[in-house]
């Protein structure tokens, strides 16, 4: 045991007590950081305002004069600022109050500069084909965007069946997304307007009628109750799935890359001179699972730093650390000793491929079935997932971190299957590894390693 230690330590320490692996360690989160610096401003540059002009054919008559109220800079201005306290009223209190009126200026600059609209308007008796020539004709390079509207004759006045138009719109080639959402939420506003006033009612009345806030539930469990967090709730199944991925790819990835280097450079034959296959792939094993636990720990700190820092740190359970933890190490030993056992079969990364092809699909694939688990936990699809190795501490977790976790019984029946599996993986990356550390030529078939595991 004292030499499986040795070799332990001497993988954790090659591969903390370098730069590359500190840098590794920290440019998920810088990149994160980056993005959500950098992303506002490259969607938006600085200063520059999209100007547009928009011809108008209303048949109805009666929407014109509000358009183009509704497309002034001041009632764009109002609009994207209701919006911006649309996106804050709902997210928890504690995010707006540390995020305060900055957090008003960063959705600002998400949104952009606004566009300048100038609206026309044109006969309702224009010909439409006449007036689409003019969305062609040349112009500078500097000159307004062109957009022409015709307005249903039922936009205002529904035909029978309380059936009500909307608008056709033509554009030139190129044109920016933008303008077409800015025209729409003014023709919206100015099109409701027109309604009410044609039913002859008042429109702060027909809205108070219609405004009905969505109340925030409470999770009322056996000892305790907490504030429920749809999006949090939504989002947390995927975390953990993403952790335990990033985890154990980690670990599994360095292994494989220093076995097969190991191998080619013959530095593993002066390892197998002082200890056994056995033994060098139990250290190995064991290393590089401490440095998944250290990267691991690292981020669950930063994510329970984050929730605390937004006062949301009761939406989330405890228990489901300890269970992460656990199924970590279950998944990370299954895992761990079939990158082992490749890494002992092949000469070179090349070669690794396509052994690795069936590997890392089981290792993905509980990831993209987080959805569908998270959302129903307790179906067939969802309990047979959480409990066929090697996929089941995945889907276990999922469901662990969904809004419905399932019952003890089967969390302790995923955490027994993983465990038998994982021997019987280590038992299989055993002995292959004892057959193909010392073997060089042709590139092994899945065939090959099953004749060797029965051989040693």
């Amino acid at each position: 045991m004292r030499r499986v230690w040795l070799v332990a330590s001497r993988e954790f320490m090659a591969a903390v007590a370098n730069r590359g692996f500190v840098i590794g360690l920290l440019i998920m989160p810088a990149i994160f950081a980056g993005l959500f610096t950098l992303m506002p401003r490259l969607m938006n540059r600085p200063g520059e305002q999209i100007r547009a002009e928009v011809r108008v054919i209303d048949s109805t008559g009666q929407i014109f004069e509000g358009l183009r109220t509704a497309l002034s800079p001041d009632a764009i201005a109002r609009r994207r600022l209701d919006t911006t306290k649309r996106v804050l009223e709902s997210t928890p209190e504690a995010v707006r109050d540390v995020a305060g009126s900055s957090a008003e200026t960063a959705m600002d600059r998400a949104l952009g500069t606004a566009p300048a609209l100038t609206v026309v308007e044109r006969p309702a008796s224009a010909d439409l084909q006449h007036e689409k020539s003019w969305l062609t004709e040349a112009r500078p390079a500097s000159a307004p965007r062109r957009l022409l509207v015709v307005v249903h004759p039922n936009a205002v006045v529904p035909k029978a069946g309380n059936e009500y138009g909307t608008y056709d719109i033509y554009v030139p080639e190129n044109t920016d997304e933008r303008i077409e959402t800015t025209f729409y939420d003014g023709f919206r506003e100015s099109a409701l307007s027109a309604r009410v006033r044609a039913q002859q009612m008042d429109r702060a009345q027909v809205e108070a009628v219609m405004r009905i806030p969505r109340a925030t539930s409470t999770t009322v469990a056996l000892d305790a109750e907490r504030r429920t967090d749809v999006r949090f709730n939504r989002a947390l199944p995927f975390v953990f799935a993403g952790l335990l991925v990033f985890g154990i790819m980690i670990g599994g990835q360095t292994l494989l890359t220093q076995t097969i280097e190991e191998k080619s450079s013959r530095v593993i034959e002066v390892l197998l001179s002082a200890v056994s296959p056995l033994e060098l792939m139990a250290g190995k094993i064991l290393g590089q699972m401490a440095v998944s636990m250290l990267v691991l720990a690292l981020y669950i700190l930063i994510g329970l730093a984050l929730l605390s820092s937004f006062a949301m740190l009761g939406l989330l359970d405890p228990l489901l650390i300890v269970y992460l933890i656990v199924f970590f190490l279950v998944g990370y030993l299954v895992f761990a000793s079939v990158f082992a056992a490749v890494g002992a079969a092949v000469n070179e990364m090349r070669e690794a491929q396509s052994l690795m092809t069936p590997i890392m699909l089981a290792l993905m694939a509980p990831w993209f079935f987080a959805a569908p688990i998270g959302r129903d936990p307790d179906t067939a699809f969802s309990i047979a997932m959480s409990l066929i190795p090697p996929v089941n501490t995945f889907a276990m977790m999922v469901r662990l971190a969904s809004s419905t976790p399932p019952p003890f019984w089967q969390v302790a029946l995923s955490i027994a299957i993983g465990l038998g599996s994982a021997l019987a993986a280590m038992w299989f990356a055993a002995k292959v590894f004892k057959v193909g550390l010392l073997l060089h030529g042709k590139p092994p078939t899945l065939g090959t390693l099953i004749k060797w595991a029965k051989m040693a």
